[in-house]
């Protein structure tokens, strides 16, 4: 449905607000007289309690809903051969999705690369789960395959690191300005076409008993450990 139209909807007081704060262009606005936020929107319009309910997707209707239009940018040419890149692979929880971006933006990541089968970017469920950085991060959805062929042949100098329970000890690697860090589904790890692209392999330390972490969390723990401030 949103595919057909070319619009997704998200609702809630606090990431409208955080969208509007971000300059992101929304398609209209829905506010219940409760919402103390903006009313300043081209496309403003005042619903009465009863008819945000009727559109509402919570049981408990918040004040305010927007729509915005989907847009997903082509990713530049070379745009992983500088800025540190955070590849998702096969993340299929919006939650995941969601919180990775908000990771992406706490550090100051470059871009964030989806592959085609990750949850959907405009999902509700991941622009919340983000915290506004669905609006700060710069996303693209591509084949991670061909991209990662193309950037290991066009600039070999650049990391392209995947993270496995089988690898080299990331405290122990240095920090990159300019590089790619790949996170994998928590169930199936990367997906085995990436890794003949991959020029090396990195693992947080288990010491206990714990079969895997949350993907959210190991890219977290790696991020504070890989990413520089950047240039």
């Amino acid at each position: 449905m949103r595919e057909a139209h070319g619009l997704f909807v998200v609702e809630g007081e606090k990431v409208v607000s955080e969208l509007l704060a971000a300059n992101f262009a929304l398609e209209a606005l829905y506010v219940t007289p409760a919402w103390t936020g903006p009313r300043n929107h081209p496309q403003f319009h005042e619903l009465n309690p009863a008819e945000m309910a009727r559109v509402s997707h919570f049981p408990t209707p918040s004040s305010a809903l927007a729509v915005g239009r989907i847009h997903r940018p082509p990713l530049p040419e070379a745009a992983l051969h500088s800025g540190l890149s955070l590849v998702l692979d096969r993340i299929q929880d919006p939650g995941n999705v969601g919180t990775l971006l908000r990771l992406a933006d706490w550090y100051g990541l470059a871009r964030v690369i989806l592959s085609p089968d990750c949850a959907d970017l405009f999902s509700q469920k991941v622009i919340n789960a983000s915290k506004g950085s669905f609006a700060r991060v710069l996303c693209y959805t591509t084949p991670l395959a061909p991209l990662l062929a193309t950037t290991r042949q066009a600039a070999p100098t650049v990391p392209i690191l995947g993270c496995d329970l089988e690898g080299d000890n990331v405290h122990t690697t240095q920090p990159l300005h300019d590089g790619v860090i790949i996170i994998g589904s928590e169930g199936r790890g990367l997906s085995p076409e990436l890794r003949p692209h991959l020029t090396g392999v990195i693992t947080i330390p288990r010491y206990g008993a714990a079969e895997s972490l949350n993907a959210a969390l190991a890219a977290a723990i790696i991020c504070d450990r890989l990413a520089l401030p950047p240039k």
